[in-house]
């Protein structure tokens, strides 16, 4: 783990963040939730956001741009004219539906695979597609995906992370591929959660802006080259990922005239009422234990066993893990209260995810004692942390 003396870290993320630690005043966001910022009443932007949703958006006119935007792209041939990327959950399948089933399109649903299926998730896969869709799924190199999520999981505090360069990169291939000119993502996760509110009125991103927002400053380049100086990966592993983790050449993107928009951009995002619809329409199950571990709700983190660790990994860097996000979103469309949220966040946030702990070790090959020296090395980062007594404290909290 060490380089020159000390741990090296990719994840560029804390050289903004500011040490003086405060909460949103009207959720339970602080500011060391990465890119989120505070106006001058203590109002974190992803809450101001949700105010203009409900205030200062004209969806009728939004409706208007989606309806026109389908009619531009729209086939009549049968063929696919739409890449849906998703994995069978509430939300992807709420985007899928609605473009078939109101806007007369035929969706290209593209999957890229959890690291191991839970069960609950590959039942809600499944029954997606008897709702209805096509999908293709892509499964990458099973030995490369571990090799880099290890990688990940050392440098960037997230073994997460190869599956957000999926997450990303394969509907794009898949557009490529089949020659569709659109792609339409959920939610911009950046604008609804807290992030970077540089999208507020625009639909769509490129990927040369993934970097920043979704790979915590560094490139995928980078983590394979890493992997290649320390003997991880061969030259030929680093070429393949260079080919399946980034997304096709500028230049076929741009002869496609490839666009790729946010759902949310169009609609109103609410994933209470997505999980709704998708129960309805495309058979969505819920956690069968009742409950997401890290968590107080039962549609979210249904897919991967590597997801709780993903959630695990953020309390350790910023003080915030899933609970915290659900409570966010549940605050600020007014189905709990503020105090409602902290007495959620204080009972569930950080929880460890114990269920799939074993097989986290095991698919990452690792003892449970590296595990624990990278939780120090990333809460020894982190400004939410310090040691008292030779124990770990979490100094703040929301109040």
């Amino acid at each position: 783990m060490q380089k020159n003396g000390s741990p090296l870290i990719l994840d560029r993320q804390f050289d903004a963040l500011p040490k003086e630690i405060v909460f949103c005043k009207n959720c339970v966001v602080s500011n060391q939730r990465p890119r989120t910022v505070f106006n001058a009443e203590g109002v974190c932007s992803a809450c101001q956001w949700s105010y203009e949703k409900d205030h200062a958006i004209d969806w009728n006119v939004r409706e208007q741009e989606l309806q026109k935007l389908c009619d531009r792209h729209r086939r009549n041939d049968g063929s696919w004219d739409v890449v849906v990327p998703g994995s069978g959950g509430k939300d992807s399948a709420f985007v899928a539906h609605q473009l078939k089933h109101k806007y007369g399109m035929n969706p290209l649903c593209v999957t890229w695979a959890p690291f191991e299926y839970i069960d609950v998730g590959w039942k809600n896969l499944q029954n997606f597609i008897h709702s209805g869709f096509d999908v293709i799924t892509g499964n990458p190199d099973g030995q490369l995906h571990r090799k880099l999520s290890r990688l990940a999981f050392e440098l960037k505090g997230d073994a997460w992370e190869p599956f957000a360069y999926g997450q990303k990169a394969w509907a794009f291939h898949m557009a490529v591929r089949f020659n569709i000119s659109l792609i339409f993502y959920g939610e911009n996760g950046e604008l609804e959660y807290g992030g970077s509110t540089k999208y507020k009125n625009k639909p769509s991103e490129t990927p040369e802006e993934w970097e920043e927002e979704y790979y915590k400053g560094t490139s995928v380049d980078k983590l394979l080259m890493e992997g290649l100086s320390r003997g991880v990966l061969t030259q030929k592993e680093v070429e393949k990922g260079l080919q399946l983790y980034k997304p096709p050449h500028p230049d076929l993107i741009k002869k496609l005239n490839a666009e790729m928009h946010w759902f949310s951009y169009y609609k109103k995002w609410t994933p209470e009422e997505n999980f709704y619809y998708a129960v309805k329409h495309c058979g969505f199950n819920t956690n069968p234990d009742g409950r997401s571990e890290g968590t107080y709700t039962k549609y979210s983190s249904l897919d991967d066993k590597a997801d709780g660790f993903h959630w695990y990994l953020s309390y350790m860097k910023f003080g915030m893990g899933r609970a915290s996000r659900d409570a966010q979103q549940d605050i600020r469309r007014h189905h709990i209260t503020r105090d409602e949220g902290i007495a959620l966040v204080e009972r569930y946030d950080g929880e460890f995810p114990s269920l799939y702990f074993k097989w986290f070790l095991e698919y990452l090959d690792i003892e449970e004692e590296f595990f624990w020296q990278v939780m120090d090395v990333y809460r020894e980062k982190s400004n939410v942390w310090k040691k008292r007594n030779g124990k770990w404290v979490m100094e703040h909290l929301p109040k």
